[in-house]
């Protein structure tokens, strides 16, 4: 079973950029679904960007669309999330997650299975 360990996230001004990464061990992160989902103090988790298992097929939330890009590596295990022209609203933990379900890509939540500890990401105006 795939393990992951996010990293990468802190403090950045409005405007500013940081790259997530989520680390997976195990041998079949290439057959996996992989996804970054966010949740806010007091807000429900939101299901921001997905790409599929070969990285051929991606999602985006609208709230993301246009300033954040997955991506991920299979040779190295590790998926990416680029975040650019950063809000304050983007302020939250930031998990990525894992499945082996294709659905997942396109419906989020509780298609994903394996989950990271997080990352805390605040960005100040």
């Amino acid at each position: 079973q795939v393990q992951l360990d996010e990293s990468g996230g802190g403090l950045v001004q409005a405007g500013g950029s940081l790259r997530l990464s989520c680390a997976a061990s195990g041998r079949t992160f290439s057959s996996y679904v992989m996804g970054w989902f966010r949740q806010a103090p007091g807000k429900e988790r939101e299901y921001i960007a997905g790409i599929s298992s070969s990285g051929g097929s991606t999602y985006y939330a609208e709230s993301v669309k246009g300033r954040f890009t997955i991506s991920r590596d299979n040779a190295k295990n590790t998926g990416y999330l680029q975040m650019n022209s950063l809000k304050p609203e983007d302020t939250a933990v930031y998990y990525c997650a894992a499945s082996l379900g294709t659905k997942a890509l396109q419906l989020g939540g509780p298609w994903y299975q394996l989950w990271g500890q997080g990352t805390q990401v605040t960005v100040s105006s």
